[in-house]
């Protein structure tokens, strides 16, 4: 046999795979998902319910047995659960009779202005889209107004939160088309609810390429303007519908993520301790600065509220990793955040089923392994959330 006869077109055979992968996991969506395949948010037990909202739990039972908010739904052994929506209208209802405004709602009042954060790294394997997921879904949670924007190509974020981009945004959707240079769209208009209150979506998918390719012929043209503020500018449409909006960059230094970059008011980049990932953030690093500056050159205003390193997929027992950390918290000192996101089967066992683990119930795991997990994922989002409050000035 000849070796014509056994070779195959490297783009026929990955065509193949990409299609057969997506049917596949269209299939799987339909069968974890049904009837119409969308997802929803589980139900929360009193004492989670409490704990987002900060009271005791015996208090929410005394409003539940005074006919004040939301009847949550009661089991065997008398047990109270909450919906995500129950949990939002007890907000609205406890923050009428807060001791100070802000308490049950933490969102902007008058003067605050908007938090766009820019999840970045080059790397893969670095958490970005994990951090990204479960920072945008906690400050949802605990009453902020949230955008979840997927600025990735490769979607995961998207995903995540029960869009597949291959069979649900055959017709564009994302925000390409409220930044392209051709007819762009409101920003409005690609806008999706998630099952979460105070969450929505900007879906992601291969069509975010297209401002890569066509930024520089619109640039040689000369009627790009500052296409680094395309963002900025169509983020400005929905200013007042948002407490705070949360980018999953690109794994690249490309046009997508300058133009993000010049639209975050925040920046958290995310490091995985390993000495490999930590030299290759040396690189990253130097790239933005020089990138930032050309930006800068142009006109734009590069000065953010705070920048921030989150140590992601951290062991505690892995002393390779406690030297680098050791190393990173001596070189950066409080720019790295105190809380670490750490290594769980949890997290991954989650994404098996594109679930955080702010959606999957506490059973589907020993509970040591959940509650670690959660406790260290909580500990990350409440100090990004208090870097927030401290730039609205509280």
């Amino acid at each position: 046999m000849s070796r014509a006869d056994t070779q195959e077109d490297l783009n026929a055979v990955i065509r193949q795979h990409s299609e057969l992968l997506a049917a596949q996991l269209h299939s799987q969506r339909e069968s974890l998902f049904p009837p119409d395949a969308s997802k929803s948010m589980r139900k929360f037990t009193s004492g989670e319910a409490a704990a987002l909202l900060g009271v005791n739990d015996s208090y929410l039972r005394k409003l539940h047995l005074d006919g004040k908010g939301p009847s949550p739904e009661v089991s065997s052994g008398n047990r109270r659960h909450y919906s995500a929506e129950d949990i939002h209208n007890l907000r609205v209802l406890l923050e009428k009779t807060a001791r100070k405004p802000g308490d049950y709602l933490p969102g902007r009042r008058a003067g605050d202005h908007l938090q766009i954060i820019g999840v970045m790294n080059f790397k893969g394997g670095s958490g970005k889209t994990t951090s990204s997921a479960h920072l945008a879904q906690r400050l949802a949670l605990k009453g902020y107004r949230v955008l979840a924007i997927d600025l990735d190509p490769q979607a995961s974020l998207t995903a995540l939160h029960g869009v597949q981009p291959e069979f649900d945004l055959l017709d564009g959707g994302t925000l390409y088309d409220a930044i392209r240079y051709e007819d762009p769209v409101p920003i409005a208009e690609v806008i999706r609810k998630t099952y979460i209150p105070n969450l929505d979506l900007i879906p992601g998918n291969l069509e975010l390429m297209e401002f890569e390719h066509e930024t520089p012929r619109a640039l040689s043209r000369g009627n790009a303007g500052l296409f680094f503020f395309r963002v900025k500018e169509a983020l400005a449409q929905v200013d007042e519908r948002y407490d705070v909006v949360v980018i999953d960059c690109p794994p690249q230094l490309g046009f997508l993520t300058m133009s993000a970059l010049s639209a975050a008011t925040g920046v958290l980049v995310t490091i995985h301790p390993e000495m490999l990932d930590v030299m290759s953030m040396s690189q990253f690093l130097r790239m933005t600065a020089d990138l930032m500056d050309v930006i800068a050159d142009s006109g734009a205003d590069m000065s953010h509220d705070w920048m921030r390193y989150l140590l992601t997929r951290y062991e505690p027992t892995d002393a390779p990793q406690n030297r680098i950390v050791a190393f990173l918290r001596t070189m950066y000192g409080d720019k790295v955040l105190n809380a670490p996101m750490l290594k769980s089967t949890a997290i991954s066992d989650a994404g098996l089923t594109k679930q955080t683990l702010y959606e999957v119930e506490r059973s589907a795991f020993t509970r040591t392994t959940y509650d670690r997990a959660i406790e260290s994922l909580n500990a990350v989002n409440d100090e990004i959330a208090q870097l927030i409050q401290k730039t609205w000035g509280r």
